[in-house]
């Protein structure tokens, strides 16, 4: 066999292996998964996750989901806790404890230290029958039959099985949480995941000049107002109200029409009825308004149903709503 096949059969192998273990764990979701989620809901503290060693990797990933979810969560290493670091759990803190084996020196060291505190302790464990399954009060039980790794000794199947757990911890508490894209949207301002649930369309059309005309316009002042403004483009705007736009490609068909420019006004060659947006509405909508219209630009207007400024494909490009 040569060396590419071999790499694709270990690659798929693994991959069948992981998903054989992800598989079984629908039916580890039973009364006791059930009862951890409520219990972690109706608390008051936060949650803390504990392991050690490609564990405590897990136990950092599953943290940062349950914070970025509206769950309050805080990472702690197992061996740092028992070196001082114990001091982050608190009263009515939820401790959950990852572990494989749930035999680990540092794990039969940390349980009963959390279980004098009277915390309440979750295992994510892959032996029912472990020290520390056997002392925690909530079982999540992710078994596995065999690790990827060929030699059973690196963490992989396991580990993935633990992050998967996890996952469904952070998504049934999102859910009866009632967590909106909202609420997401405030935990993850930045990038463009953040702009995305939270940039709107007047966030991008006040960076912008407003460049406009009236009907009575002439055509030379048009052209110069477009020029100056650098967006193609300048919109017809009556009493505030917007009533056209003239584009550069208005310009050149005006130009090939033979008309007298001399006598020509912004209302001659306007395009009526413009595509506008209201200035509320998400950045992300504008976007998909100009992709499905194939145009470059939308006009915003106000709650009046004025005239407020132009979005460009350049300021969402710019922002990452791509």
């Amino acid at each position: 066999m040569d060396t590419t096949n071999k790499i694709l059969e270990v690659a798929r192998r693994t991959v069948q292996i992981e998903a054989k273990a992800i598989k079984h764990l629908e039916d580890c979701m039973d009364i006791a998964f059930a009862k951890a989620v409520q219990h972690i809901h109706q608390s008051n503290g936060r949650v803390i996750i504990t392991g050690i060693g490609k564990s405590a990797i897990i136990a950092q990933k599953i943290v940062a989901t349950m914070n970025s979810t509206g769950t309050p969560a805080i990472f702690m290493h197992a061996a740092d806790a028992i070196h001082g670091d114990l001091g982050i759990v608190q009263q009515n803190d939820v401790v959950i404890c990852i572990s494989k084996s749930g035999n680990t020196p540092e794990i039969k060291v940390l349980v009963p230290l959390i279980k004098n505190f009277d915390n309440k302790l979750i295992a994510i464990t892959s032996n029912k029958e472990s020290f520390l399954a056997t002392e925690a009060d909530f079982i999540l039980h992710a078994p596995i039959e065999e690790e990827a790794c060929p030699n059973g000794l690196a963490p992989t199947t396991s580990t993935t099985a633990q992050l998967v757990m996890g996952d469904a911890l952070a998504i049934s508490l999102l859910e009866l949480k009632g967590f909106t894209d909202q609420d997401f949207a405030r935990y993850h301002p930045g990038g463009a995941l953040g702009k995305k649930l939270y940039l709107r369309v007047k966030d991008l059309a006040d960076q912008r000049l407003k460049p406009q005309v009236t009907p009575q316009t002439s055509l030379r002042e048009v052209i110069v107002n477009i020029s100056e403004n650098m967006l193609g483009m300048t919109v017809v705007v009556s009493d505030k109200n917007v009533v056209g736009i003239i584009t550069d490609g208005d310009l050149r068909r005006m130009l090939t029409s033979g008309k007298d420019i001399d006598s020509l006004v912004a209302s001659d060659i306007m395009s009526s009825n413009p595509k506008t947006i209201a200035v509320d509405a998400m950045a992300i909508q504008a976007r998909e308004l100009m992709e499905d219209q194939h145009i470059s630009q939308l006009i915003a207007i106000d709650a009046q149903q004025q005239y407020a400024g132009v979005v460009h494909i350049h300021d969402v490009i710019r922002e990452g709503i791509v």
